[in-house]
């Protein structure tokens, strides 16, 4: 999870990158508990990877931030946390 601002708002960027082209993963993103995102993307040449690219307004305090993405033919999960400090 990658964090950055882009014109007053939080840009929230999620990849995965399993270096294996054609899987679908179950992708859920949430902003302070509250689900933001929730898809599935499938790994792309040339890497095996996607991303998910969200703009979220800035709350009042620290914004957190979780991805989680499962693949559906494996069972294998990855997820990862980053935090917005005002």
């Amino acid at each position: 999870v990658k964090l950055s601002e882009e014109d007053g708002r939080i840009e929230v960027e999620y990849e995965v990158d399993q270096n294996r082209v054609g899987d679908t993963w179950r992708v859920r993103i949430r902003h302070d508990g509250d689900l933001v995102f929730a898809g599935r993307r499938t790994t792309r040449a040339p890497s095996g990877s996607f991303e998910v690219r969200l703009l979220q307004r800035n709350r009042p305090g620290d914004d957190v931030f979780r991805g989680r993405a499962v693949n559906l033919r494996t069972g294998e999960a990855c997820g990862g946390r980053a935090v917005w400090t005002a």
